[in-house]
């Protein structure tokens, strides 16, 4: 039977400090990725429908996720450009992930079963690592997952090939950003 299915916009470990060794290769491609999950954040928000930060702890076993959006905003660069346009809002849902997916020793699961979420739209960095590792788990957990490819970074000799193995594995639906909403707002599948 047709129906409603509450979407989520997952945004992956786009606050940090850029202070890793590729950083420099990613930086750009996170940028523009960051003004996609903006305008993605903005349209879930007046739509209702929540929207959930993952981000990678960076071995900050003591420091919150709060802390972290303060770090990076007082860093130059890419950190403080992202930090400003995606600051988390008091409506959004955030948590931090010791390891690549978003699923992995986390309360994701819960959070998205309170939420009543089936459907996940992923965005954030890196697309050949944790992006993918959260798509597959999502897929495996029988979400329904979708990567808009705008709203995605990582290292840029890596991205066409990541995107051929989520759409070759059937972990994800690849979308743009443009079609994103429409493809959140649809009716759930009839059931076979």
């Amino acid at each position: 039977m047709a129906g409603r299915v509450v979407p989520a916009l997952l945004i992956v470990d786009m606050i940090g400090l850029f202070d890793f060794p590729t950083a420099d290769r990613i930086a750009p491609a996170a940028v523009r990725a960051a003004r996609s999950i903006h305008v993605l954040r903005k349209r879930f928000r007046e739509r209702g429908w929540p929207v959930i930060y993952a981000n990678d702890n960076f071995a900050r076993w003591k420091s919150d996720f709060r802390e972290l959006v303060a770090m990076a905003a007082a860093t130059e660069g890419a950190a403080r450009e992202i930090a400003a346009r995606l600051e988390p809002g008091p409506e959004d849902h955030y948590l931090l992930k010791p390891k690549h997916s978003a699923f992995l020793a986390t309360a994701l699961p819960v959070l998205l079963a309170k939420l009543g979420v089936r459907r996940l739209l992923v965005t954030g960095m890196a697309l050949e690592s944790c992006v993918l590792a959260t798509a597959i788990d999502a897929n495996a957990r029988e979400f329904e997952v979708a990567v808009a490819r705008e709203a995605v970074a990582g290292q840029p000799a890596l991205r066409q090939s990541t995107f051929r193995v989520l759409e070759g594995s059937k972990a994800a639906r690849l979308v743009s950003a443009s079609a994103a909403e429409a493809w959140c707002g649809r009716p759930a599948a009839a059931d076979a």
